[in-house]
């Protein structure tokens, strides 16, 4: 929404440009990033697993859309899913159109021998390679893009887009890339209503995580753990933070942690926090509603859906907190969850007011009920989290080159030779 509201903590670029020409505000967006490209080489960063191919309705919309603009200087495909060469091979001649003279495109081929071989050299040095998901193909992608040596600023953004405009793609590059803006990172946000159903989405950023690090931060002061508690005021003070939109510049990609699990956007922001300067940050509102697959509570099964959404998002705050000299223990956890709750209830009462004026459908009931679960999710967070677990964490590249000083060759030589 198009506002004048600054938090204070980072910047917040607004949707500003609504109340003009969008055509117009395109194509003067794009000129100046192709003029940015002229001395800042931009990459983008696709995670796309294969199933998403067999969605042409969303998926060619997304290529269409990068084929248009001419300022990207690469795009990397992050592909997962796939431990088949004949998928592999469909997947490259897919987003092989993307490439022309002055934009080269590669497929890191996740599932595939060379990158596999990979993961065991790095694995052999007892270094940390996670499990398959999201995460580990942005980890092991971003390597190959170090290897490269040709890139400034490195975006990221999703492969199941419904909503997927050139608009966000420009937006979303725009920060990091200016040279005026001196912006290290940046993180995408955007309204999430389903215009079918008329409802909001985005539950867990909705119902857990504001509400979470929102209490969090009170309680964080009040108990003289200052830190912490501008710790989690910082990621109070993001609109989305779970957003899987966002761009960096590649200094900073190389200095920063991955997590493999679903904690990996807060613990990206967080790894930001812990090595950029508020000023050097900004969030930015990329569309004006932002639609993509949706996934179940899964009630049953702590290993799927927004169960372990949740319970992956807590084991992360909860281990950093430990990590940052807080003796955590069951009543310490009971407060919190009770605590957490309580919140949680004042701001559905927030969403109510906000949809009924709206004219958005709002279950209310639900809403609560789904409260209660993710109540019940921390506490198995806790069970999961005792004793001596770290953060699901991959190391920063800085750090595997300490390592293994050669492994930019190998990874060169695995990924341009699955893409001959």
């Amino acid at each position: 929404m198009a506002d004048f509201h600054q938090e204070g903590t980072i910047t917040t670029i607004h949707s500003l440009y609504d109340s003009f020409d969008r055509k117009e505000y395109l194509v003067n967006l794009e000129r100046k990033l192709e003029e940015h490209a002229r001395h800042c080489r931009i990459t983008l960063l696709l995670p796309c697993l294969f199933s998403e191919l067999e969605n042409p309705a969303v998926m060619d919309r997304i290529v269409d859309s990068i084929d248009k603009v001419r300022y990207l200087y690469s795009v990397v495909v992050a592909l997962g899913g796939t431990t088949e060469e004949s998928q592999f091979q469909q997947a490259r001649e897919y987003f092989g159109k993307l490439s022309n003279s002055k934009r080269s495109v590669r497929v890191v081929w996740i599932d595939g021998p060379s990158i596999q071989q990979i993961f065991q050299e790095i694995q052999n040095r007892d270094i940390a390679t996670g499990e398959k998901g999201k995460g580990q193909s942005v980890w092991i992608t971003l390597g190959y893009i170090f290897a490269r040596e040709d890139c400034d600023v490195i975006a990221l953004h999703d492969c199941d887009i419904v909503t997927y405009d050139r608009i966000l793609l420009g937006r979303l590059i725009e920060p990091t890339a200016n040279p005026n803006g001196d912006f290290e990172f940046c993180k995408g946000y955007y309204t999430r209503i389903s215009p079918t159903e008329r409802v909001m989405k985005g539950r867990v950023t909705r119902l857990f995580v504001t509400p979470f690090v929102d209490i969090m931060s009170d309680i964080m002061y009040g108990q003289g753990h200052h830190e912490l508690g501008r710790f989690f005021k910082y990621h109070r003070t993001f609109n989305y933070p779970l957003a899987g939109e966002f761009s960096f510049t590649e200094q900073l990609a190389r200095e920063i942690n991955i997590a493999y699990d679903w904690g990996l956007e807060v613990a990206t922001l967080s790894e930001v926090y812990n090595r950029v300067i508020p000023r050097k940050i900004a969030q930015i509102d990329l569309v004006p509603n932002y639609e993509h697959k949706h996934q179940d509570i899964s009630l049953e099964d702590a290993k799927k859906g927004l169960h372990r959404m949740v319970v992956d998002i807590a084991k992360f705050y909860f281990t950093y907190m430990r990590s940052h000299g807080v003796a955590m223990d069951d009543a310490f956890v009971d407060m919190m969850l009770h605590t957490y709750y309580e919140n949680a209830l004042k701001f559905i009462k927030c969403y109510s007011d906000d949809a009924d004026v709206n004219d958005l459908v709002y279950d209310r009931y639900q809403e609560e009920l789904t409260v209660r679960h993710f109540r019940a999710f921390l506490w198995t967070a806790w069970e999961e989290s005792k004793g001596p677990h770290e953060a699901k964490l991959l190391p920063s590249w800085n750090r595997v080159y300490y390592s293994l000083p050669d492994i930019s060759e190998h990874l060169l030589k695995a990924v341009e030779s699955d893409n001959e």
